[in-house]
């Protein structure tokens, strides 16, 4: 019977490219690195070198899903006279971030009869209650957002209610962002209600996610065959929109070299050119990875990193310990 598999004498997946990416500690001991382009608040760029794309990979996926952060989970409603409906307001209310370290809160206990159990350690609570009336000194020709009064409400209205030592431990917890609008209110509307954060991930849902977005991309490697120069070289440069090219003198004229390879984004237009098509080699280097990291405003995007690797350390420690305990299942037992 002819087999419909194929079988493969290792597991080197750039072979055919004549590139060899198996792992090997050693190496990967002596070539790992990582390079900080850039770091804010906002954003961090940086580069791993020296690693296989499965574990750059993993470290993406654990960045966005598995780094715990706080987030409004449980919303009480006293009243909502508003047009936007009640499970509307909440899942809204949800996605607003929690400017909190996460790292000092526990996971609430989902034991049985335990879970309406609070406790300053595992929970955040906030009161919102704004009702919208008319301005009496506004002329009845005025805009709404000036003839009302608290016509528009925000996250910047969410109230934190301290618990326990919340208060000696805490200065202020608060929204990451304070103008988020939640809802429009008209005269008489009014919205009342309490909510809870606790503690989650993002692979239960994305209100968890510390990141807006974490990415990576595999470093451009762009080389010039024979040397471009003169007229042409100004051509090539001219062709490039992102600016990968430059000038630079070369024997009494000048030649195109390649200055900014990071800015490349492979978008082939330099060898659309037919006296640049098989002159330029466009390549990528296998195992150098431009990561980006783009937090929501909770923690810092080096910090949510550094909090994924930890979290990956701990998984190859479990499943370490599970197969040494399979190893030991499988001894023969002694006569």
């Amino acid at each position: 019977m002819e087999k419909q598999t194929e079988s493969y004498d290792n597991h080197n997946v750039f072979s055919s490219l004549g590139f060899d990416n198996r792992f090997n500690l050693e190496d990967f001991k002596k070539n790992f690195q990582i390079k900080v382009i850039s770091s804010s608040e906002e954003e961090a760029i940086f580069d791993l070198i020296g690693i296989d794309a499965a574990i750059a990979n993993a470290l993406r996926r654990i960045t966005i899903s598995e780094v715990p952060s706080m987030a409004i989970e449980h919303v009480f409603i006293v009243n909502n006279t508003s047009v936007i409906q009640d499970e509307v307001l909440a899942h809204r209310l949800g996605l607003i971030p929690i400017k909190v370290d996460p790292r000092k809160f526990d996971y609430r206990s989902t034991a049985p009869n335990q879970e309406t159990q609070i406790s300053d350690t595992d929970t955040i609570s906030f009161s919102l209650d704004v009702t919208c009336t008319r301005n009496p000194k506004a002329p009845d020709d005025a805009q709404p957002d000036e003839l009302y009064l608290n016509r528009c409400v925000y996250s910047r209205d969410l109230i934190w209610k301290p618990t326990g030592r919340q208060t000696d431990q805490y200065e202020n917890i608060r929204p990451v962002h304070e103008d988020i609008l939640l809802a429009k209110l008209v005269p008489g509307q009014n919205i009342n209600l309490e909510v809870q954060c606790v503690k989650g991930i993002g692979k239960t849902h994305a209100k968890w996610q510390l990141v807006n977005t974490a990415s990576y991309r595999l470093l451009p490697e762009i080389k010039i065959v024979e040397p471009i120069t003169g007229d042409e070289a100004k051509k090539l440069v001219e062709t490039c929109p992102m600016g990968v090219f430059d000038i630079e003198d070369y024997k009494k004229t000048t030649k195109a070299v390649v200055s900014k390879p990071r800015q490349c984004t492979m978008c082939r237009e330099c060898i659309r050119q037919p006296e640049f098509a098989d002159n330029i080699k466009l390549n990528r280097v296998k195992d150098h990875f431009i990561f980006s990291v783009e937090s929501s405003g909770i923690l810092l995007p080096t910090e949510i990193f550094s909090e994924a690797i930890k979290i990956f350390m701990n998984k190859i420690d479990a499943l370490q310990e599970e197969i040494e305990s399979l190893a030991k299942a499988d001894e023969p037992e002694d006569e």
